[in-house]
């Protein structure tokens, strides 16, 4: 396993080295100038680029590249250029939240994908596989911002149940925090455990299909047990690779859900620094989001390996 781990380490560095320059790159690409917004739009030309040297911007692009990543290296993410404050202090604040709405959207994604797709394929009540196919196309169909209001509308509005947005530290108040962190992880998690279900429901159909599976029936075996430690697990190892890509997803989506339901986290600060041209949160933010993907997907693969050996001699 650890030779498996070092063959794949120079990929993943790679493709952290090249998502740092596109970032970069396509950031400077974005209409606008951090020193104009900062200026003022009655400032002068000569206040204008003393703002600019202020803060590098004159360098040329190689060296601006240069003096991000060596700064990055060193742990040191420096000031924000109109927010405020350091970048790392900006970005450990909302860390906490963005990390707390992921985790939980990955709880729902993994406990209704698993129900989805085991009821799906082993039910034998056409109503129930009927229900289940009807909910996971609606999931994949409505995009987060519509069933994100509709939640809303349903649960804090008409049931008057839950809290239409924001959020409560668990710290301070368990029960008060999960009532709030409910329906956002919900409305993020929907699509996930649609594709999850789906995945997982073809994955146990044709494990199920299987000449030893047929064999275990005839020779008397409880079908519960060849679901559990059968087919379940041979369906197992190309699901969890999916599991690892749908958490790059929520991760992408937390910024959208954070708006809908004001969740103070990276969501919206991304859209505060893009909002200012504040070039020092937005590329730390993007490169932190892309780091946490690939490490997300290293671990998958070392998960496929440990559940498929054969992956590893691969």
């Amino acid at each position: 396993m650890r030779s498996y781990l070092l063959r794949r380490l120079p990929s993943a560095l790679l493709v952290l080295f090249a998502a740092s320059f596109l970032i970069f790159a396509i950031l400077r690409l974005v209409p606008g100038d951090p020193a104009t917004s900062l200026a003022g739009p009655d400032a002068s030309p000569a206040t204008v680029a003393a703002i600019r040297d202020r803060l590098g911007l004159d360098a040329p692009l190689l060296s601006q590249y240069a003096h991000w990543i060596g700064s990055l290296l060193t742990g040191d993410l420096g000031p924000s250029y109109a927010i405020g404050g350091e970048v790392s202090d900006l970005i450990g604040d909302g860390l906490g939240a963005t990390t707390e709405l992921t985790l939980a959207a990955l709880l729902f994604v993994i406990v209704l994908g698993t129900a989805f797709g085991i009821l799906g394929a082993t039910s034998r009540s056409r109503w129930i596989r009927s229900a289940i196919r009807i909910t996971t196309t609606a999931a994949l169909a409505v995009p987060p911002f519509v069933s994100g209001v509709l939640l809303v509308v349903l649960f804090a509005v008409v049931l008057g149940v839950l809290p239409p947005g924001g959020r409560v530290a668990f710290l301070d108040a368990p029960d008060l925090a999960a009532q709030y962190l409910l329906l956002p992880a919900l409305c993020l998690a929907l699509p996930s455990a649609a594709v999850l279900g789906r995945y997982l429901k073809d994955g146990i159909e044709r494990a199920l299909a299987e000449d030893y599976i047929r064999t275990a029936t005839a020779a008397g075996v409880a079908p519960r047990r060849l679901l559990w430690r059968h087919a379940l697990p041979n369906a197992l190892p190309p699901v969890v690779t999916l599991l690892g890509m749908q958490t790059g997803h929520l991760l992408g989506g937390a910024v959208l859900v954070e708006a809908i339901f004001a969740w103070p986290g990276l969501g919206q600060l991304a859209e505060q620094g893009l909002q200012r041209r504040d070039y020092p949160v937005v590329q730390d933010l993007l490169l932190l989001l892309v780091a946490v993907f690939v490490v997300v997907q290293l671990l998958t693969d070392l998960v496929y390996a440990w559940l498929d050996p054969r992956i590893r001699w691969e």
